[in-house]
């Protein structure tokens, strides 16, 4: 009873700092909001173009389809201030920070100490790589939230024993997988935990049932692909609206051809490539302090473990033997595991000095134990100086740049190549230059039926090859066939080469910035 009274009083300060914790991390990512729409840029930003525009139009974006992220984000897009490229930026900032709310929440159920917890959560929110997320376009902030949360549920669960929280994990397991599919491997990691907590919950009948309906449920977003899809959006992608389209969205698509693209003795050399992005990422005392939490959920909580455990070691196997070149970015949520373990790790050594100083006297403990706080707490802001300086883009205008450029000197009835560019956001969000024909030739999936290449055109891949030359990954076939019609430009980029164009005979004329007139032999 004197334990409840006890937690009752400092709850209001728990809250508090959660929701501080959140709100000092939403200001940040404000600060060094992207203000606009983005350009296509390796290896910085491959997608964000491509999904501020798919958010605003309400399209289908590349696998594996990111239907919840879409809906949320497409609901920031009707905000009264900014262009619709910078309330895309808004919501991932949103998620961000909510991400470090929750997990500060997570952190202080596993941990039972409010400045572990939150020492934890600021290590999370303020590194680099989840903070370069927070100011752009990107799914990955959201899935830290939703990872989070689901956590924070099952370890709530635990406390409390009842029922319904087991479902709303349950829910929140479906809904992570339709944000992101590496969330997956919280499945096997929950079904774990609940077994070493209370087996018999697994052989409930009715709870499995309910259990499995939550879930289903989570997985509803998925249908908006194929819904959506029926429904001709301006942007379809790979039109997830048949069984084998659908299925080659959700499950991956081209993109699973980088999976296990690294052989056991490759292993080594990506684990010290892990270990340097780690500590890019979190301070060298938080990630030993990490691993001492993590040791002690070993001896003394390992539900809690197995909880940890399990989806950071398939996290990080994905992401060593996955080719793809934002790979750190995948690294996220194995952050997110470790700055849990730091706040237990943290709680722990916070615990023992208070112990041993408390041989000393009550004054000896409390001001040793401020102190060890105080440390923390320092080391976890002690990456925000380096933090903002790399994921500031409050003055990043290049993508505004190049539609202003391409809508200012494109001549009428011209045809643009390019790749994954926000020229997109130009004809189908800001509906301007729409007597411009857009084609992507360049280092496209070849694996579709269908592919969305061209403006304005709707076709399938197939025909697109033969009618726009899209089958020739150099482009020149496409600006061979463009120039019968009209003048052709290139907007060059990393995979939007001007040198196949030289080789070929073309003239290749700069215009403006990235911006390139193609003149034919």
């Amino acid at each position: 009873m004197e334990g409840e009274k006890e937690r009752g009083r400092w709850r209001p300060l728990r809250l508090a700092a959660g929701a501080g914790a959140g709100l000092f991390a939403l200001g940040l990512y404000a600060a060094t909001l992207a203000p606009t729409t983005l350009p296509y840029d390796l290896p910085r930003l491959p997608d964000a173009a491509m999904l501020q525009m798919q958010a605003c139009v309400l399209g289908i974006a590349h696998p594996t389809g990111y239907p919840t992220y879409l809906m949320l984000t497409h609901l920031f897009t009707h905000l009264p201030f900014g262009d619709c490229a910078y309330r895309t930026n808004l919501a991932s900032a949103v998620y961000a920070a909510l991400a470090v709310a929750a997990v500060y929440w997570a952190g202080l159920l596993l941990a039972r100490s409010t400045v572990a917890a939150l020492a934890g959560a600021l290590a999370f929110g303020l590194g680099p790589a989840f903070w370069s997320q927070a100011v752009i376009a990107e799914v990955y902030t959201l899935n830290a939230l939703l990872v989070a949360l689901a956590l924070g549920v099952l370890l709530l669960w635990r406390e409390r024993r009842r029922d319904r929280y087991l479902l709303a994990a349950a829910f929140l397991l479906g809904l992570c997988l339709t944000n992101h599919m590496t969330s997956g491997a919280l499945l096997p990691a929950a079904l774990l935990f609940v077994a070493a907590v209370e087996r018999r919950k697994l052989l409930e009948r009715r709870l499995l049932l309910g259990g499995a309906g939550a879930f289903a449920l989570g997985l509803l977003p998925y249908l908006y692909l194929p819904v959506r899809s029926s429904m001709q959006p301006p942007m379809s992608a790979n039109k997830p609206d048949s069984p084998e389209r659908f299925w080659y969205v959700v499950s991956g698509g081209n993109l699973r051809g980088t999976f296990f693209a690294f052989g056991p003795e490759e292993m080594p050399a990506r684990a010290g490539m892990y270990l340097g992005h780690l500590l890019e990422n979190l301070h060298w005392a938080l990630v030993e302090a990490g691993l001492l939490g993590f040791a002690a959920l070993l001896l003394w909580d390992r539900a809690a473990a197995l909880l940890l455990g399990v989806p950071y070691a398939v996290w990080l196997l994905h992401a060593l033997g996955n080719n793809i070149v934002d790979v750190g970015l995948y690294f996220i949520p194995t952050y997110l595991v470790l700055a849990l373990c730091a706040a237990r790790g943290g709680a722990l050594l916070l615990s023992e000095a208070r112990a041993l100083l408390g041989r000393a006297g009550r004054r000896a403990a409390g001001i040793g134990t401020a102190a060890l706080s105080a440390l923390l707490l320092s080391l976890s802001l002690a990456s925000l100086p380096g933090s903002y300086a790399k994921s500031d883009m409050s003055g990043y205008y290049e993508g505004r740049r190049v539609l202003e450029t391409v809508a200012r000197r494109v001549e009428p009835g011209s045809t643009v190549l390019h790749h994954r560019s926000n020229l997109w956001y130009l004809v189908l969000v800001e509906g301007r230059r729409r007597d411009l024909t857009l084609v992507d030739p360049f280092r496209h999936n070849r694996e579709v039926g269908y592919a969305d290449l061209v403006w304005p055109a709707e076709m399938d891949l197939a025909t697109t090859d033969r009618v726009y030359g899209t089958d020739d990954l150099s482009g020149v076939k496409s600006a061979r066939i463009a120039a019968e019609k009209g003048p052709v430009y290139l907007l060059a980029g990393e995979e939007a080469d001007p040198r196949p164009f030289r080789e070929a005979g073309w003239r290749v004329v700069r215009v403006e910035g990235p911006l390139y007139r193609l003149l034919p032999p």
